[in-house]
């Protein structure tokens, strides 16, 4: 299994990008799939997460700006970043919680991380 993120860039603050990651390999079914993100000398955060039947919850700081959503046909998570700021600058990552078989537990993936950069 696999994840692969795509979207990231340069843009200038109040800017907008979209970040899409897609799981392929052996998948039985996905459960909840998310996005972080990690700034240079910070740890790690959560920014958004999407059940498998689109429930979703948010970082206080996205919250209003940022939408995750998902394709489950496609095995994909998607994360629209609207009014961005350089704050936002950093390496996100999605995850997917993903079954490989049906008697399989569900185990945690990671995709490789894409650079989102923000200029004032």
């Amino acid at each position: 299994v696999q994840l692969q993120a795509s979207g990231g860039g340069l843009v200038q603050a109040g800017g907008s990008l979209r970040l899409s990651c897609a799981a392929s390999g052996s998948i039985f079914s996905i459960n909840d799939m998310g996005w972080s993100r990690q700034a240079p000398g910070k740890q790690r955060e959560l920014v958004a997460t999407i059940t498998s039947g689109g429930s979703t919850n948010y970082a206080d700081s996205v919250k209003g700006r940022f939408t995750i959503s998902r394709d489950n046909a496609k095995n994909t998570v998607y994360l629209q970043m609207n009014s961005l700021k350089p704050e936002d600058t950093a390496v996100y990552y999605c995850n997917a919680d993903i079954r490989r078989a049906r008697l399989y537990a569900p185990t945690g993936y990671w995709g490789q991380g894409t650079q989102v950069t923000v200029s004032s």
